[in-house]
């Protein structure tokens, strides 16, 4: 899947996600992650919030309800929010061939560090997905410095 309509297709799997999260009482980012034939492999939302568990980010999340294949180069991730350095090294350690990122301008993560070392990125800047996070960001500022690992805000 490499067209802008089939990335909008699957990040809105990713966004349905983040909303859902945001329901919970969590932070707002959603993921998932698709076989080379399109076909959703799974989805997550980061839950640390909701589970206690600082390494429950989205794209962790969507990884694991994946669960084991033979190999990952021909999946895409596909996330609302620029993947942090965590999320980042999952891609890399896993080899997984492709990013699919709904906005980074909220949060700049790994993703030029990926692009450098041969993992396909498509930045969507989608408005939706800004929105979510500029608000959210906005409303739990102590929240979100937690989740991004920084103690400035806290």
């Amino acid at each position: 899947m490499t067209g802008t309509t089939d990335a909008a297709a699957m990040l809105a799997v990713a966004l349905r996600e983040a909303r859902a999260g945001l329901a919970e009482g969590g932070i707002p980012i959603g993921a998932a992650l698709f076989g080379a034939d399109g076909e959703l492999l799974g989805r997550g939302r980061n839950r640390r919030v909701q589970d206690g568990d600082p390494s429950a980010h989205g794209e962790t999340s969507a990884f694991r309800a994946a669960g084991r294949l033979r190999g990952y180069a021909g999946t895409t991730m596909v996330t609302t929010l620029s993947p942090c350095w965590y999320c980042s090294g999952l891609v890399r350690q896993f080899g997984i061939g492709h990013v699919v990122i709904g906005e980074a301008r909220t949060f700049h993560g790994g993703h030029d560090w990926l692009a450098e070392h041969g993992v396909r990125i498509t930045l969507l800047n989608d408005p939706e997905c800004y929105d979510l996070m500029r608000d959210f960001i906005a409303a739990r500022p102590e929240l979100w410095f937690e989740d991004i690992g920084r103690q400035e805000a806290l």
